[in-house]
């Protein structure tokens, strides 16, 4: 337990706030911000670890792909999944080619923010999610490239989905995903 609190600790450490009140993180280009209505959710992207998948992310989020986007599949207790900008329910990706994968021994746990993809390890395209709590079946199937460091209590006030499917009826949306150095 005190490993989980070592590795949160440092997490915030590198997160400041300014006279405003808005994030600043110490690698800004390497940061990111999904507003939602209820308030801004701030991910450091990991891109030692994901540089491909991190880069993704910037680029189509420079883009304004993710504007609007909604959270099409959230399952309590385990994780809300966005980033259908072509179909908006799960089914989609973006016009760019798919990802290798970028496995790795990083843990998913609260906060951790994963790629998603189909049953092919190198499908991931556009589509992430967010986890609510630890999931480890997932550790080195699914390509980890970044951890929520504020505002997880806005992805924790996210619709939940139907039982077993985690589909949304009338889903919870991010209003815009931008990177911090662009702000």
């Amino acid at each position: 337990m005190n490993f989980i609190k070592i590795i949160f600790s440092l997490f915030f450490l590198i997160t400041a706030v300014n006279a405003e009140g808005e994030y600043m993180s110490k690698d800004p280009e390497n940061t990111i911000q999904i507003e939602l209505k209820s308030g801004n959710v701030i991910i450091e992207l990991m891109p030692d670890i994901a540089p491909n998948h991190s880069t993704r992310i910037k680029e189509l989020a420079r883009e304004g792909f993710y504007d609007g986007v909604p959270f099409h599949r959230v399952i309590e207790g385990f994780m809300a999944q966005t980033g259908d900008g072509e179909n908006r329910n799960g089914t989609g990706g973006s016009d760019k080619p798919d990802l290798k994968n970028e496995f790795s021994n990083t843990s998913h746990l609260r906060g951790t923010v994963s790629m998603a993809r189909t049953a092919d390890p190198d499908s991931a395209n556009s589509q992430f999610f967010i986890c609510f709590d630890a999931a480890p079946h997932l550790d080195g199937q699914y390509t980890v490239f970044g951890q929520v460091i504020e505002g997880m209590e806005f992805v924790d006030g996210l619709k939940r989905g139907a039982p077993g499917s985690g589909t949304v009826d009338d889903p919870d949306e991010m209003v815009s995903v931008k990177v911090l150095a662009d702000l």
